[in-house]
């Protein structure tokens, strides 16, 4: 499973359960979660990231996976295929685009022409805005904010969402946009029609973040994608329907990867 910038796994809560023992590995990326700031803060571009899904494998000792992406996880396991074809056994696509997000976010480009003055200015003055994310996005009223501009408030329970803002107060402003901007100028566009193997892409009606229009084009564009679109759900879909997106994961994984005569074992759910 991988997260969007910001996210150490807030979003799979649902899924992670329903998949039970089929659910494998969940990483948290270079200065999120429980990894350490990357030692070299250039290095959060999402090469980098598709990287270290590779090198976790490895550690993991698993050979082949089902990648799960949410956000910008989409195009970090996008890349891990481009990088590392024979790792992935399937593609699952959670309401994220095959490249340059920022260029549709809220349906504009506004925040990728405003990204190099944001930056600027959190390079001026670091230690002020993290002291100020710290005090104000864990809060209720951060979670009020979020659900005028994106998160369905009638879906979503408080505290499904909370740990999404806790997190994010966790990472340093300094990488987070760093690796906002990274996401913002990759492209895998160049690759869908080559994937060769499953995929199902799933996508929000009601998403801000990225318009649902990104996840359709990019079903069409790889060869047999599924694509479910639920109508009423933002970016936080696999939270706000979560009976939905679990059920058609595990019809998906039963369908499309279990019942591929042939699959090495590897590939197969790790406990």
């Amino acid at each position: 499973m991988c997260d969007g910038i910001g996210c150490d796994g807030y979003v799979w809560r649902y899924l992670r359960q329903d998949l039970g023992a089929r659910f494998g590995l969940h990483l948290h990326y270079r200065g999120h979660g429980r990894t350490a700031a990357p030692r070299d803060p250039t290095r959060v571009g999402v090469t980098d990231l598709a990287d270290d899904v590779a090198s976790v494998l490895d550690d993991a000792l698993v050979d082949r996976v089902v990648l799960m992406g949410h956000s910008m996880g989409v195009q970090v396991a996008l890349e891990t295929y481009r990088r590392h074809p024979t790792r992935v056994a399937g593609l699952v696509l959670v309401c994220g685009a095959s490249s340059h997000p920022l260029k549709t976010f809220r349906g504009a480009g506004a925040l990728e022409d405003l990204l190099p003055t944001i930056q600027k200015w959190i390079h001026r003055v670091p230690g002020v805005v993290n002291r100020l994310t710290r005090a104000v996005l864990p809060t209720r009223l951060a979670y009020e904010v979020a659900t005028r501009l994106e998160v369905r408030r009638e879906l979503v329970e408080p505290a499904d969402f909370m740990p999404y803002l806790e997190g994010m107060a966790r990472i340093d402003t300094r990488l987070f946009v760093a690796m906002l901007s990274s996401a913002g100028q990759h492209s895998a566009d160049d690759l869908l029609p080559h994937i060769g193997v499953p995929v199902l892409v799933i996508a929000g009606g009601r998403d801000g973040f990225t318009p649902p229009d990104r996840s359709r084009d990019m079903a069409a564009a790889i060869p047999g994608a599924e694509l479910l679109e639920i109508a009423n759900a933002s970016h936080t879909a696999p939270i706000e329907r979560p009976h939905l997106v679990d059920w058609t994961v595990r019809d998906f994984l039963d369908r499309r990867i279990d019942g591929l005569e042939g699959l090495p074992a590897a590939t197969r759910p790790v406990g």
